[in-house]
């Protein structure tokens, strides 16, 4: 089942796009429907709030006094981070319990106004966001809420930025135009996203890999990068030491293929083999790619044991990734670090390096080839790479000086 995040910011659309999801097929599960569940009169999680906020919460009739315990809260963010802390683990549990419930081939949609705020969309294989305008956000709860327009502005105010929900967005839904080119965009999403995503996770396999093309630099590469990331660790942690963007789209201004390359550091290569491992990578999207399990040396001396690793692809049709799984400290995963830093830190083997690949990629057939074809420049480039990071202090912690982007 493919579990797909919805959000927006109060009066962008969202219950709109629900809907039309709803529509088409999805199964809809609305936040502020499970929130007000888990707490109903007799609830674990309704005692647990009126023992933390006291027993005038509770009407006398059971029910929680909504309104009285958002007086109480929403004015004083340590007594909201308590209530998130009590109602947000039952909201979780019943939601995971919806989705698991539903039919199996059915694609879940959660449609939860503060997906980014509480930092929910790892979770997700996809988060989509329904953006507008805030002009036309503050005239929509004007006309269709009654709200005061200052009392509009506050309240998307307070929420999550769009700069914040875009470093969230694998989808973003412009909802500044008319229904109809809302629909149209939705309608693209489930068709051409949403319904081969959900066929590939059933059938476990792997995206369709693009036409081999080596392709201008995109700037939103490190922000899909950092999303893939963050899903990754949240789906290993702790048995992933360290999650990091590499190969060519991790290195700026340099042409690469639309592909999405991490190293995923293990302690070692028996984690990666573990079946609770390959589990949870194949449920987040990533199936593993059996027939591949080491890289090329490129030296020739040294143990070939060096260079072995795991490797995961995508099943997004919208994302074409690879998770390449190394033990820290490997030949493999140091290369793989140093050769991305020392490709940021000089632009003349930058400029190299891509005359080649646009070489390459117009002179052979497939994706196999051309990887091959590619190995005599790296034997030649593995000792300037290695004697760049001895001279340059390069150490594998992102944050050193020589490790910087430039």
């Amino acid at each position: 089942m493919l579990d797909v995040g919805l959000t927006g910011g109060i009066g962008s659309g969202k219950s709109t796009v629900a809907q039309l999801l709803r529509g088409l097929g999805a199964t809809v599960i609305d936040a502020d429907v499970v929130a007000r569940e888990v707490v109903q009169p007799g609830t674990p999680t309704l005692a647990a709030v009126a023992e933390r906020f006291g027993p005038d919460v509770v009407r006398p009739d059971g029910s929680l006094d909504r309104a009285g315990l958002a007086a109480i809260v929403f004015p004083d963010p340590a007594a909201l981070a308590d209530l998130d802390r009590i109602t947000g683990p039952a909201i979780a549990e019943r939601v995971e319990a919806l989705r698991r419930s539903a039919d199996p081939h059915t694609i879940s949609v959660y449609d939860m106004p503060l997906l980014v705020e509480r930092r929910l969309w790892p979770r997700e294989h996809l988060t989509v966001v329904v953006g507008a305008d805030a002009e036309a956000r503050v005239r929509r709860l004007v006309e269709q809420r009654g709200l005061d327009p200052a009392d509009a502005r506050h309240r998307i105010a307070r929420q999550a930025s769009d700069a914040e929900r875009r470093a969230a967005a694998d989808v973003w839904v412009d909802n500044d135009g008319d229904l109809a080119a809302t629909e149209a965009q939705v309608r693209g999403l489930w068709f051409d996203r949403l319904v081969p995503y959900n066929a590939n996770l059933l059938a476990g396999n792997r995206s369709r890999r693009p036409p081999l093309a080596v392709v201008d630099p995109d700037a939103s590469w490190p922000a899909q990068a950092a999303r893939l990331v963050a899903r990754v660790s949240d789906a290993l942690t702790p048995r992933a030491v360290r999650v990091d963007h590499v190969g060519s789209t991790s290195v700026p201004n340099l042409p690469a293929k639309d592909v999405i390359d991490l190293q995923i550091g293990v302690t070692s290569l028996a984690d990666a083999d573990e079946p609770g491992f390959v589990a949870d990578l194949t449920e987040r999207g990533f199936v593993r790619l059996p027939e591949i399990s080491a890289d090329s040396a490129h030296t020739p001396e040294g143990d070939p044991a060096h260079w072995a690793k795991r490797l995961h692809a995508s099943m997004d049709p919208g994302r074409a990734a690879n998770l390449q799984i190394r033990e820290i400290g490997s030949a493999g995963w140091l290369f793989a670090l140093q050769f991305r830093d020392w490709l940021r830190a000089n632009p003349n083997a930058r400029h190299r390096y891509a005359s080649l690949k646009q070489a390459l990629a117009a002179g052979v057939p497939n994706a196999a080839e051309y990887a091959e074809a590619k190995e005599p420049w790296f034997a030649d480039a593995y000792p300037q790479v290695v004697d760049w990071a001895r001279r340059s202090g390069w150490t594998d912690d992102a944050s050193s000086p020589a490790n910087t982007p430039r």
